[in-house]
């Protein structure tokens, strides 16, 4: 059962991501665009292709498509419904299709290649860390010590075992993660 503060964290991995609560919906934009809300009575509204859309009503049955003025503009479903590994992947397609290209581009370089040229975040943390640093902007143990291992551990995809190896990196140096 997939729950509204995994959505919270999911949604809040992309750069640029803004959250607004208003009339008791939850509502998650880039740059002004809504990419995923949650309604008062727990149904997850997710912005996606048609194609994308149409496979996402498909997997669930309580799912219909989200209409905006006669088209599909996406699909929703209880959110308890939604798998978590499902749900990071339709937020990150939501994410995808409503950021500006140049933004777009950049998740879709970070995801190919995990570690960007002068990044010096050790290999063993784990690919999924890596991706979640990289698209939270950081790359360099310098950025790690900004930031507290809380703030580490609320990015989707990193875990305990790599806060673990992070915070023993800045040892090695002298220097800690915030605390």
């Amino acid at each position: 059962m997939t729950t509204k503060a995994q959505l919270r964290k999911t949604a809040l991995t992309f750069e640029e991501v803004e959250e607004h609560d208003a009339d008791g919906v939850l509502r998650y934009s880039v740059r002004g665009k809504e990419f995923v809300s949650l309604t008062k009575d727990g149904l997850v509204r997710v912005r996606l292709p048609d194609d994308e859309a149409g496979k996402a009503v498909a997997a669930y049955p309580a799912a219909e498509r989200l209409m905006h003025a006669g088209r599909s503009i996406g699909f929703q479903a209880p959110l308890a419904d939604v798998g978590g590994q499902h749900l990071w992947a339709l937020v990150m397609a939501a994410w995808r299709h409503r950021a500006p290209k140049r933004l777009a581009a950049k998740l879709t370089a970070v995801l190919e290649s995990p570690v960007r040229p002068g990044s010096d975040l050790p290999a063993a943390i784990g690919k999924p860390a890596t991706r979640a640093l990289a698209n939270a902007g950081l790359t360099t143990v310098d950025q790690i010590a900004s930031r507290s291992a809380a703030e580490l551990l609320a990015l989707h995809g990193v875990g305990p075992r790599a806060v673990r190896i992070l915070a023993e990196t800045l040892a090695e140096t002298g220097r800690s993660m915030r605390s």
